[in-house]
């Protein structure tokens, strides 16, 4: 689930194939095709054209920026349309998009955005403060609009546009995420056309209107997405002319087109395992990219579905609501052990739920409180909690049959595979069963309620806003038919009380002492189990690069960045402009021949989950 990199979810409606596997950035020219069977070395477009394919790991849930959340598709987004603001690839303070210049009023309640009079949309009418102001009104008055990003604009009061380059945003009370609002701005003689948010995908009609760095001209399901450059854009064109984005199902096989040629940029699902990765070392035009990443890897437990009007559905196991049987789970994981033998190093422990890489609101638990790996401590609480051992050695519930939980994980995502059979033997020694429940769409059982645990994991923004919101009790469904922003269910008061607190408060020291208290709330509940903080593990050829931006801009990452600076700065390897970002880049110049892609499979998904699924 993860970053505006997060876990958010779409109308019921909308079904969402969880899929993992390989990313790898692929060359167009390389591929093998019924036509041409034989892939060949990346290598120039006939037509002189520069043409950039990033290989995925994950489906697209929806090319509409009103129901997006999916790392892949929020990634997308970001270079098809402009924020008010961005974050600065190097430190990622706020720094100007669409918006040149921001104010607040006095008691800052009124904020005040300069729109840029240079921004066009691909269609050549200019970018203005109403469609700006058009944006946030609907996702303000309409259900649909507000599904990926409604937690931007729940405390808004009004929203205005006095003129062309005056954007008004008037609120009910002090908001700090006001310089990090990660809605993308749509054209307003566009998308008020649409008469269903809800249902529309943006995924018909080519090219799509945008005025980001690139135009969407193409999407197959499942297959690929295609962009080209756009030429006028206001902060300069990319220096590849076409930009796509193509699955791999399998991340052997894009590990392999990247030893041939076939490919220039691996990034895994999300990373490359530490296997491939090493595998990669040391390979001729081969270079390895091993940086700290923006997400955490967690085990989440069913805390009882439920909806906003009081209705429980779903069948979690009873027992997972006594917070001492939680505890003695955790208590019974060994992160170390996962660090080690699962990342291979590739990895830090995890403890609180914002990873180390944004300093200011990581939280760790002190010494005493830390739910520290310790089986017979474990043991002892389930004992207390009344879940004792059989004369067959099974720990039983209340109802007297043998505990077993179901445990999702996404079926080709090698992480969840591995930790599932560790928590088999942990959890197995303390009595209790374990049922791994690997599928290819995690999220119909997820979001019906219909499991006791899951692997869980998020992408993370420099400001954390939205991965706190997604477990208030507003972000819980209205009815059980309904579809909410909630990752997982929870709804405690006290949380809340803090989420709003949190909101409201523009000190950043004190704003991120409540964050951490958020954070030791979640831990204390135990409905979440952060396990490790993932490298950001990537590989590329340096024979069809020369540079592109990571971020940060020391020991960065390149894919699934807070911004589109990685697409945008990329270099090609025979481009006389030595510009661009640090050397950890990828770049490659293919043909722009007919894209035939492998793998058939149409997917309209809803939310994105960890392992496959993280956001921005």
């Amino acid at each position: 689930m993860g970053t505006n990199d997060q876990t958010r979810s779409l109308p019921r409606g909308l079904r969402l194939v969880a899929v993992a596997g390989a990313a790898a950035l692929t060359l167009t020219a390389g591929l093998a095709t019924p036509l041409d069977p034989a892939p060949r070395q990346a290598r120039a477009a006939d037509d002189g054209k520069k043409v950039l394919t990033v290989a995925v790991a994950q489906s697209v849930d929806s090319l509409s920026p009103f129901l997006a959340v999916r790392l892949l598709s929020t990634s997308i987004h970001r270079l098809m349309y402009e924020y008010l603001t961005n974050y600065d690839p190097k430190d990622n303070h706020a720094v100007p998009g669409l918006a040149t210049k921001w104010e607040p009023s006095p008691d800052k309640l009124t904020w005040t955005y300069t729109i840029r009079s240079d921004s066009t949309w691909s269609d050549g009418k200019r970018a203005t403060a109403e469609d700006a102001a058009w944006t946030f009104n609907k996702m303000m008055t309409d259900d649909g609009a507000a599904t990926a990003n409604g937690s931007y604009v729940g405390n808004f009061e009004k929203v205005t546009a006095p003129s062309p380059t005056k954007l008004v945003i008037e609120l009910k009370k002090p908001q700090a995420t006001m310089t990090a609002l990660d809605v993308p701005i749509v054209p307003k003689h566009v998308w008020e056309k649409v008469s269903d948010f809800s249902e529309f995908n943006n995924d018909k009609s080519f090219p799509v209107i945008g005025n980001g760095p690139f135009v969407l001209t193409g999407y197959k399901a499942d297959n690929y997405v295609r962009l080209k450059a756009n030429k006028s854009f206001w902060r300069g064109a990319p220096k590849f002319d076409e930009l796509v984005f193509r699955y791999y199902k399998d991340q052997d096989a894009a590990v392999s087109a990247l030893r041939k040629g076939e490919v220039s940029f691996v990034a895994g699902s999300p990373s490359l395992t530490p296997a491939q990765a090493d595998s990669l070392k040391g390979a001729d035009d081969i270079q390895v990219n091993d940086a700290p990443g923006r997400r955490f890897y967690a085990l989440a437990t069913n805390p009882g579905a439920k909806a906003k009007n009081g209705e429980k559905f779903g069948d979690g196991h009873p027992s997972l609501l006594d917070q001492r049987v939680r505890n003695a789970l955790f208590m019974a994981v060994d992160r170390e052990a996962i660090i080690d033998k699962v990342f291979r190093g590739h990895a830090v422990e995890g403890e609180g739920y914002i990873p180390p890489r944004f300093q200011d609101y990581f939280w760790k638990p002190s010494a005493s409180r830390k739910l520290a790996y310790d089986p017979a401590k474990a043991a002892q609480l389930l004992d207390r909690a009344g879940y004792r051992k059989n004369g067959d050695g099974k720990r039983v519930g209340k109802d007297g049959k043998p505990i077993t939980y179901r445990v999702l994980c996404h079926a080709t995502d090698p992480n969840d595979k591995a930790v599932g059979k560790y928590l088999q033997e942990w959890w197995g020694d303390l009595g209790i069963g374990v049922r791994l429940d690997c599928l290819d769409n995690v999220t119909d059982p997820w979001l019906a309620g219909k499991y006791d645990l899951a692997f869980d994991g998020w992408s993370v923004n420099p400001d954390p806003d939205f991965v706190l919101s997604i477990h208030t009790c507003g972000a819980l469904p209205a009815t059980p038919k309904d579809t909410g922003a909630t990752d997982n269910f929870i709804c405690d008061k006290t949380y809340d009380e803090l989420y709003a607190r949190q909101l409201a408060e523009y000190d950043p020291a004190k704003r991120a002492d409540i964050v951490k208290q958020m954070e030791s709330r979640l831990y204390d509940l135990g409905y979440m189990n952060v396990m490790a903080y993932p490298n950001a593990v990537e590989a590329y050829r340096t024979d069809q690069i020369k540079s592109i931006t990571t971020m940060p801009a020391k020991a960065g990452n390149i894919y699934g960045q807070d911004g589109y600076w990685s697409w945008w700065s990329a270099v090609p390897a025979d481009s006389g402009d030595s510009s661009g970002g640090s050397s950890t880049a990828v770049v490659a110049v293919i043909a722009t021949s007919l894209v035939l892609l492998i793998g058939l499979g149409t997917v309209v998904a809803v939310r994105r989950r960890a392992g496959a699924d993280d956001r921005e």
